[in-house]
Formats: C-alpha cells, sequence, structure tokens
C-alpha cells in the first residue's frame, strides 16, 4: 500500500474528507484537486475493473499513465453498490465523510437509496456536489453527455474552430476534456464555498458540464442579446486585438506572439528591423490593426521564416514581447520556469516507475506541490477504509470481497 508523505507545514484542506462516486473526468478531476490540496478523497469505484479511465490512453502492462496523475493522492476503495451490504457500508462512508462529489447518472444515486435527504440524514452538515451534463433539472435533464457534448453546447466548440471559409473539416475540439475539466473546477468551487457557509443543515450544489461551458464565454452571449452579431471563429487570432497569433519559424515551429498594445507593437517593429511599419496608417492603432490584420501577419511571418524558433523566443524575449513557443510535451518537460516551481516533477509509481506529473494548482509554497502517492490500484486501500476507518475486522472484509461486495 503506497504511504502518504508529509508536505512541509501541511496541506490547507487537511482534515477534509471527501467522498467521490465518480467516474471518467469531471467529478474524479475534481477530487484529485481538492486530494492535491489536503483533502483525504475516498474514491469508490465498483469492485475488479474500477474506474474507466484506468484503461485511458498510452500503459505499460495494462496500466494507463493517466491514470497515474488522475487518481493520485486519493484512497481508492470497491464496492457494489447493487448489493445490500454494499449500501450498508455506503451509508457508513458518508456518515463519516464532510462532502460528496458524484458524477453518476442524474437520479442513479436516487434509485440506490440515496437522495439528498437520505444522504443528509446520514451527515446533516454535508457538503454534496451533483456533476450532470445538462443539470438536475429541465428538458435535457435525463440525457447522456459527455464534456465534448458540453463543449458543443457550451459554445466552446463553434468559436475553437477554423476561421469561417478556411477548411470543411469539423470543427476542432480544445485537445483536451475540457469541458469537463472545468466542470470539475467549479465542482471544487461548489465544495468548498458550501463548506465555508457552514449550513447546519448542508448544501447541495448542482454543477452542469454545459453551463460550465457556457459560463466561461465572455462576451458571446451579451453581445448576441445586445447586437444580433454571432462572435465567428477567429482560428489563432483574438478578433479585438492585433497582433496575437501563431508565426511559423525556420525550423518548422511556430511562436505566439502577442503585441497588441501600440507599445508592443512599436518594439516589435523595431525588434523585425521595419520601424516604419508602427507609423503605417494601417497599423497605426489596434482598430487599424485588426481591420487589416491579414496583411499585418503577413509581413510578421515573413520575418519569423527567417528565423528558427528558439533563437526568435530569444529575440522577442529580450525585447519583453508576450511570447512563447507553441510547446509540445518535450517543450513543457524541459522547461526551467516548470522545473524550478515543482510544476513539473517525477514521481516514482510502483507500476510505472517514475512519471512525469504536473504539480498541483494553486501552489501554497514549493512543498505544497509533492505529490503524495500516484494513482492507486483497484482496491488499494480496502484495508485502510474498511478496517481501520469503519472498523470491520479482517474475516469480514474477506468475506465481502469473496460475496463481490468490495
Amino acid at each position: 500500500m503506497s504511504a502518504s508523505k508529509p508536505i512541509a507545514g501541511g496541506l490547507p484542506l487537511e482534515g477534509l474528507r471527501v467522498l467521490e462516486i465518480g467516474h471518467y473526468i469531471a467529478a474524479p478531476f475534481a477530487t484529485r484537486v481538492l486530494a492535491d490540496l489536503g483533502a483525504e478523497v475516498i474514491k469508490v469505484e465498483p469492485p475488479v475493473s474500477g474506474d474507466p479511465v484506468r484503461q485511458w490512453g498510452l500503459a505499460r502492462d495494462g496500466h494507463a499513465y493517466w491514470w497515474s496523475v488522475h487518481g493520485r493522492n486519493k484512497k481508492c476503495v470497491t464496492l457494489n453498490l447493487k448489493s445490500k451490504e454494499g449500501r450498508a457500508l455506503l451509508e457508513e462512508l458518508v456518515a463519516r465523510s464532510d462532502a460528496l462529489v458524484e458524477n453518476l447518472r442524474p437520479g442513479q444515486l436516487r434509485r440506490l437509496g440515496f437522495d439528498d435527504d437520505r444522504l443528509l440524514e446520514l451527515r446533516p452538515n454535508m457538503v454534496i456536489c451533483h456533476v450532470s451534463g445538462y443539470g438536475l433539472t429541465g428538458p435535457l435533464a435525463d440525457r447522456a453527455c459527455f464534456g465534448a457534448i458540453g463543449e458543443a453546447l457550451g459554445g466552446l466548440r463553434y468559436l475553437s474552430n477554423h476561421t469561417p471559409g478556411t477548411t470543411d473539416l469539423p470543427p476542432v475540439r480544445v485537445g483536451v476534456s475540457i469541458g469537463d475539466s472545468i466542470a470539475g473546477l467549479y465542482a471544487v468551487i461548489a465544495v468548498l464555498a458550501g463548506l465555508w457557509s457552514r449550513a447546519p443543515h448542508g448544501r447541495v450544489a448542482d454543477v452542469a458540464l454545459t453551463e460550465a461551458v457556457l459560463s466561461i464565454m465572455e462576451g458571446v452571449l451579451p453581445e448576441y442579446g445586445g447586437t444580433g452579431t454571432v462572435r465567428e471563429p477567429s482560428g489563432g487570432r483574438i478578433s479585438t486585438a492585433a497582433p496575437t497569433n501563431a508565426f511559423p519559424t525556420a525550423d518548422g515551429g511556430w511562436v505566439l506572439i502577442a503585441a497588441n498594445s501600440d507599445a508592443l507593437f512599436r518594439i516589435l517593429c523595431k525588434v523585425m528591423e521595419r520601424p516604419e511599419l508602427a507609423d503605417d496608417p494601417q497599423y497605426r492603432d489596434n482598430p487599424a490593426r485588426c481591420r487589416n490584420v491579414d496583411a499585418l501577419e503577413a509581413e510578421i511571418a515573413a520575418w519569423t521564416r527567417r528565423h528558427d524558433a528558439k533563437s526568435l523566443e530569444s529575440r522577442l524575449a529580450e525585447a519583453d514581447i508576450p511570447s512563447s513557443r507553441v510547446y509540445t510535451a518535450a517543450d513543457i518537460a524541459e522547461d526551467l520556469q516548470f522545473n524550478t516551481r515543482k510544476m513539473v516533477q517525477w514521481v516514482d509509481d510502483p507500476r510505472l516507475g517514475k512519471v512525469l506529473h504536473p504539480g498541483s494548482v494553486p501552489m501554497f509554497g514549493a512543498s505544497s506541490r509533492q505529490v503524495r502517492w500516484a494513482g492507486p490500484d483497484v482496491g488499494e486501500h480496502n484495508r485502510e477504509v474498511y478496517c481501520d476507518l469503519l472498523g470491520l475486522d479482517e474475516d469480514h472484509l474477506n468475506r465481502l470481497s469473496s460475496n463481490g461486495v468490495v
């Protein structure tokens, strides 16, 4: 069994116990953030198979690298919630937990006998956070939904597409399950807000993937409401400020340059050895640069193509122009800033060996980013939770295991 590593000075959520009944991404991502901050997270999974994410992505000997991060710092137990004995154990876990985060299909927990009233009867001051596709109410509440659907309905997938007329390919995905992660972060906020409120009869939060995505869409909705204008995809650009885009380099890379204030643009023109561009009526101020962005970006791209990515990045950094190579995973792993702040760190995983992990966010001193243990095996903490926390004896636990309850 993995042993917890003490963090110097402690972590802000030490002493908080969170029960997770979740799978895939949104709820488990939320509890990973809470666990990274010191909460004792007990993750309930089906016996034998566990969370399907354990099998996602690249793996070694059946152990997925992503799981090393996705399940880290959690205590994983197995429990068959369809069995009477399994539901009895869940009651005991609920009674000893401060918060519950779940993302089963809406109503599934209720059908198992654990509606909000029952949960709050077992733990009167508990914070309950339900994460679902469309929320617990409304005409779509019962429909199946994943993060990608939330991104489509919330408007993000439309805006992350190429600019209109440039391709007939499908709208571009961000590259990670961003809708799930956004909903997970809102679930973290819900848990912490509910705990802060100190309500004597608990708090119940309802987080919808679709609404989580919609909430970050900046001025898209008010602009439409006020003017009838539908914001269109802008590719790598920012439609309201120029120049901001990724530009090609001599070695086939890309460097993102954000010189979109008048002062920064003037500095960029000097770095490009084209100071006259700053006084050109086409580019004199931001509105002009936005109107003539195609011509402007062509000028910048002609310059960037003469330099390799690293030297270009160095030139721009010396001029203090916001810029960066477009990083790959290899670039991230080698980055001095990330490594200095322990945002990139090697973690010992008993199943995979050394695994490269991202650190936790936010940081409460460098030691707070220390990963206490990598994602555990299915049921790895059964004995610790059921015997040490709930008081079952070994024989009872072994019988429950033989009967498929845990």
